[in-house]
């Protein structure tokens, strides 16, 4: 909250750029790999370099400025995956923070393990990624393995088990859908009542709808990106699908687009997420008019508060790191910062539980962010209203039997 008020104070009036600050010997490298392809995205990425302005202009740590390197990778992995071959082996950098897209941020781990650079993961929730076993990798959002059980549990308490799944082929979505079935299988003893496995970036749902329609289902999983999702809500309703039927998003649907393309067809959704703006705590209320007055953003969506999360983490890993920062020192500065993160132990910023790392290179100690928001639409449109329906906080290996 410390840490909030003076940002907010004291950022508005510095301006904002994609560098963020001038390269001198010394510095701290920073390279970032994210989606950038939409309002939201280009947003994500500037609020990230906003914020280490924001640390610089304060003194940067212990004396030492960030020098930061933004790239957009179009959620595409071959491009992410350049984007982490250029900053690692040409920029040197210290430290990689991306992406946004799980089908990105997995191979990436692969590139960040065999340079031994530590890779803080803003957005992405597919399990797989801290399944790899790398200790060099550390995710700040709830992995899908918990949001599938949060999730499982609603829907078969409250909804009903006889489920429908549209599952888009991005790798968060895959994940997503995977997590959910097996954890209604786990608990309820039941197998999709309809499963529709599509594009990722399908238009045209309406044959699926049809089919689901007759089924008399309790409600209908949509597993995809953003604009995926919003069409195939719309699709829903138009194919005569009655609000009786449940709709659920995968954690995608916390992202502003699809309230605002669904419109009405939102209203009733539900999703799990790390963070709500409906949230009331005061640091919530207190970062939702932050992002307003910088971005004109409604309400934030759970991947701002994630990527503001990580920078705290990022700088408190950074100020606890023993650093060289000479040609000389790059492996040794490298693993200092990878051993600090893993430092990192009960934070408390915009999740809704702390977060905390370990040393050991498996899930348990990699998943930082175990509680997850259950979150409802009460309003579609651009002026979308959301509530929290409940918060839950998983156990450490939920979700790896």
């Amino acid at each position: 909250m410390r840490v909030l008020n003076k940002v907010f104070a004291g950022v508005m009036a510095a301006g904002v750029g994609l560098a963020a600050t001038a390269a001198f010997a010394g510095d701290i490298r920073v390279g970032i790999t994210m989606r950038m392809v939409s309002e939201n995205g280009q947003a994500y990425g500037q609020m990230v370099m906003d914020e280490i302005k924001a640390i610089n202009d304060a003194g940067g740590i212990n004396g030492n400025m960030i020098e930061a390197t933004l790239m957009n990778d179009e959620c595409k992995s071959d491009k992410g995956v350049a984007n982490a071959n250029k900053l690692i082996f040409q920029e040197k950098v210290h430290l990689l923070i991306g992406s946004t897209c799980s089908s990105v941020s997995l191979p990436i781990v692969d590139v960040t393990a065999k340079a031994g650079v530590a890779q803080m993961i803003p957005h992405s929730t597919n399990s797989k990624i801290t399944q790899k076993g790398s200790e060099w990798v550390f995710r700040i959002p709830v992995s899908g393995r918990y949001y599938g059980g949060v999730n499982a549990k609603y829907v078969g308490e409250n909804i009903g088990t006889k489920i429908a799944y549209i599952c888009a082929a991005d790798a968060a979505s895959v994940g997503d859908c995977a997590n959910m079935e097996k954890q209604m299988r786990s608990r309820f003893g039941v197998e999709p009542a309809y499963r529709a496995d599509v594009q990722e970036k399908e238009v045209d749902f309406r044959s699926h709808m049809q089919k689901i329609k007759s089924m008399n289902v309790d409600g209908i999983l949509v597993a995809a990106l953003a604009e995926t999702m919003a069409r195939a809500l719309v699709q829903s309703y138009e194919a005569g699908i009655g609000e009786d039927v449940r709709r659920i998003g995968s954690s995608s649907a916390s992202n502003a687009p699809v309230p605002k393309i669904a419109g009405d067809a939102a209203k009733g959704v539900f999703f799990t997420a790390a963070y709500a703006a409906a949230d009331d705590r005061p640091i919530a209320k207190l970062f939702n008019e932050m992002t307003r007055q910088r971005y004109g953003i409604h309400a934030p969506d759970h991947d701002f508060s994630q990527a503001y999360d990580l920078v705290r983490i990022m700088e408190i890993a950074l100020n606890n790191a023993d650093l060289g920062l000479t040609d000389g020192s790059l492996a040794a500065d490298r693993t200092a910062i990878r051993d600090a993160i893993a430092s990192v132990e009960g934070y408390e910023g915009l999740a809704s539980g702390p977060i905390s790392f370990c040393a050991a290179p498996t899930p348990q100690c990699r998943d930082g962010n175990r509680t997850a928001v259950l979150i409802g639409y009460t309003k579609g449109g651009e002026d979308f209203e959301t509530e929290v329906l409940a918060r839950v906080t998983m156990e450490p290996d939920f979700g790896l039997e």
